[in-house]
């Protein structure tokens, strides 16, 4: 049977998911770091580490759109500037997806969780640059080969982080500020979801139902938290990432150092 959760699921699980997500969409708008809390909660909601991480791509898929459009409408983003990054983006993580699929279930639940935690801990300590505002500053070509390729390999594989990751990478590479380096972040992010989600429905491992539910909650957190980091700029964004990161560190060493649920 292709798609098993979807005949197992129970509305209160259903709901308590939508809700994750709506939290996810909006603090992955504002600072990225939605899937450190959708990829838990799904993996607490029973579903095998394969078909989480494909699940988690069609709601972050949603998510991910909406944000993005979002930060380009209000012209946070040019696409024309960011030509290499993105082919390289989905190149990568086309591959990542594709590795993923390939290990051994028993290796992700080892892996994601430990991956989650060591998201947290780098977003933690590591420290935001500061950018200069100028936003005709030349954006170089050259470097968007090695991020893409790396940051979308990541996504593919796991995800968890990835648009807090673009963030900082793009504040260290490129002259930009954080609001337009969130841009850079939400659209790569759209990239590297779309093109791992082809992998996962190639190989069945998307529980539709759920992916799309939890993706059209994600849709209402990703437009409110968009809109509400464009208007709030780097003095709205930068705590709400250091508290995010803080809260969810806590969250995982309770969890996977100390056995609580």
């Amino acid at each position: 049977m292709p798609f098993p959760f979807e005949l197992v699921v129970d509305p209160a699980t259903l709901a308590i998911l939508a809700v994750v997500a709506f939290l996810a969409g909006f603090i992955d708008a504002i600072a990225g770091g939605g899937g450190l809390l959708t990829i838990p909660a799904l993996l607490t909601a029973g579903l095998p580490p394969h078909l989480v991480l494909g699940t988690n791509k069609l709601c972050a898929t949603f998510g991910s759109a909406t944000a993005s459009y979002t930060f380009y409408r209000r012209k946070l983003f040019a696409p024309r500037q960011w030509r290499n990054a993105l082919i390289s983006t989905a190149i990568g993580a086309l591959l990542g997806a594709c590795l993923a699929h390939w290990l051994p279930a028993a290796w992700l639940n080892q892996m994601l969780p430990a991956v989650v935690f060591a998201c947290g801990l780098y977003l933690l300590f590591s420290r935001m640059p500061a950018a200069p505002l100028n936003p005709d500053a030349p954006i170089a070509t050259a470097r968007q080969w090695p991020q893409g390729l790396g940051l979308g390999f990541y996504d593919g594989v796991a995800g968890p982080g990835t648009g807090a990751f673009w963030t900082v990478s793009s504040l260290l590479l490129y002259p930009l500020d954080l609001l337009r380096a969130s841009g850079v972040a939400r659209s790569m992010n759209f990239v590297s979801n779309a093109a791992a989600l082809a992998v996962f429905i190639v190989s069945g491992q998307v529980a539709w139902l759920l992916g799309i539910s939890m993706g059209i909650a994600l849709m209402a957190g990703a437009f409110l938290g968009a809109h509400t980091a464009i208007k709030g700029g780097a003095k709205f964004i930068r705590p709400v990432f250091i508290l995010v990161v803080l809260a969810l560190t806590a969250r995982l060493a309770w969890q996977h150092w100390f056995g609580m649920a």
